[in-house]
C-alpha cells in the first residue's frame, strides 16, 4: 500500500487529541491528504461499539473478554471499511489508539492471557500494521490531574459540542461518564506498564515522546520523528 499510517497511543491525559490535530494541520501543509481516526470508532458501526463499550449506561457488568471482543470488532470494521481503502489511495493516516492500546488496556490492565489478546488483534487486523507509534507518556499522577481537569471543564459546558477526531458521521459525541476512567490508580499502573513493555519490544516501531513538556515542545518531537518516513 502507498499510504502512510500512524498511530499515537499512551494512557489518559497524553495529549493525543491536540497533537492529532496539530499534525494533521503540518502534513496538511506540505499538500499531503490527511485522514484523522480514532479507536475505538471511526465508522458509523465502530462508533456504536464506542458507544457501548465508554459511554452507555448499560455497560457497567461487562466482562474483559466481552471488552476484548467489542474493542476488535470495531477495529475489524475499520480497517477494511477506512484504513486499508485509505492505505490504497495514498492517503496519510493519524489514529488515536490501535491495536497497543489493546494489548495495554485489556491485555496489562484486565489482565487477559496475553496470547489470546494477540490472536484477537492479529484476526482483526489482518496484514494492516502502523507505520510509526507515537507513544505520548506522562506520569499516572499528572494522567489523574488531566482527567479531572476535562471532567470538570465537560460539566460546566455540557452542551458544546465537543470537536471529533475523524472525519466520517458520529452517531454519538464523547459526554458524560467514561467507562474506562472510572477505573483504578492499579488498573492504569497496569497499562502503563503494558505500553513500557511494547514500547521496549518494537523500539524500531514506537517512539516514546514526553508528553509531559509544553504543547509546541511535544509537536515538534512528533516532526522530528514523522520526517524520516515521508515518502
Amino acid at each position: 500500500m502507498s499510504g502512510l499510517f500512524i498511530t499515537f497511543e499512551g494512557t489518559e491525559g497524553g495529549g493525543k487529541s491536540t497533537q492529532i490535530h496539530l499534525t494533521a494541520d503540518w502534513l496538511e501543509s506540505q499538500g499531503r491528504e490527511v485522514l484523522t481516526l480514532r479507536e475505538p470508532g471511526g465508522t458509523p458501526i465502530s462508533e456504536e461499539i464506542r458507544h457501548l463499550l465508554k459511554h452507555s449506561e448499560v455497560n457497567h457488568n461487562m466482562t474483559a473478554e466481552a471488552e476484548l471482543l467489542l474493542m476488535n470488532a470495531s477495529r475489524a470494521q475499520l480497517v477494511r471499511e477506512v484504513i486499508n481503502p485509505a492505505m490504497e489511495a495514498g492517503k496519510t493516516i493519524l489514529c488515536d489508539r490501535f491495536y497497543d492500546s489493546t494489548t495495554a488496556y485489556q491485555g496489562y490492565g484486565r489482565q487477559l492471557d496475553l496470547n489470546s489478546v494477540a490472536t484477537l488483534i492479529d484476526f482483526a487486523v489482518g496484514e494492516t500494521r502502523p507505520n510509526l507509534t507515537l507513544l505520548l507518556r506522562v506520569p499516572i499522577s499528572i494522567s489523574q490531574e488531566r482527567q479531572q481537569q476535562r471532567r470538570d471543564e465537560a460539566a460546566e459546558n455540557t452542551a458544546a459540542p465537543k470537536g471529533s477526531t475523524t472525519h466520517v458521521p458520529l452517531h454519538f459525541d464523547d459526554v458524560g461518564r467514561d467507562r474506562f476512567e472510572e477505573a483504578d490508580r492499579a488498573f492504569f499502573e497496569r497499562v502503563e506498564k503494558g505500553f513500557r513493555a511494547i514500547s521496549q519490544a518494537e523500539p524500531y516501531r514506537v517512539k516514546v515522546i514526553d508528553a509531559t513538556k509544553s504543547i509546541e515542545e511535544v509537536q515538534e518531537q512528533i516532526r522530528k520523528l514523522i520526517t524520516p518516513i515521508l515518502k
